[in-house]
């Protein structure tokens, strides 16, 4: 990767910490454009995912914590009743940036993945930023939050991603993508590779 890829996984993840922290208490059981996920459980789906990357990337095991609890990287873990996502969010953000710091943690490769066996540091760059981006989207739609993505981070994205499509979907955690609208930008095509239709869900 020609990137800095901690320094584009920072500006991802400070956006989508931004959105956690922007929502009020009311609307934490707000369904998502996730299919049976309430905004809760984006949030909860992002900090244990982070867990099972780091645990691959040489971390201990993923347990839970910060009231938020642990399972399969593709689901979304039960969450304690007033537990602080912002805080839960805001060390799993933290420990991959201090992941991404360590030149042999980062040169792990993945044992399984879309992209297959690639350093660690590559999935981030990739299927982690697509996953975060997402779900900033779901996040903030599911509360009326701020749904505009980082524009050059959208760009980037795309362009990494796009050549991965089939084994995102062969994955089973990522839906098939839908056509864009003729003329969409950026973000509406980055959401349509994802299977979002952006347009429908409002």
């Amino acid at each position: 990767m020609t990137s800095d890829v901690a320094a584009d996984y920072r500006v991802i993840a400070d956006g989508f910490l931004a959105r956690v922290r922007a929502t009020p208490p009311e609307g934490w059981g707000a369904p998502s454009p996730c299919r049976g996920w309430s905004a809760r459980d984006v949030v909860a789906h992002l900090v244990n995912g982070h867990r099972g990357i780091l645990f691959l990337a040489g971390g201990p095991p993923p347990a839970p914590a910060d009231g938020v609890g642990s399972g399969p990287m593709s689901g979304a873990p039960q969450v304690a009743p007033g537990a602080d996502l912002a805080v839960a969010f805001g060390r799993a953000r933290d420990d991959m940036l201090a992941m991404l710091a360590d030149p042999d943690r980062r040169a792990i490769r993945m044992p399984f993945g879309p992209m297959g066996a690639v350093p660690v540091a590559d999935a981030v760059a990739v299927i982690g930023s697509l996953e975060v981006l997402v779900h900033t989207w779901d996040l903030a739609r599911a509360t009326g939050g701020d749904e505009a993505l980082d524009p050059a981070q959208v760009e980037r994205t795309l362009r990494a991603a796009t050549p991965h499509a089939a084994g995102l979907v062969a994955t089973g955690a990522f839906d098939p993508p839908v056509p864009a609208p003729h003329g969409a930008d950026a973000q509406t095509r980055l959401l349509c590779f994802a299977g979002r239709s952006p347009w429908r869900l409002r």
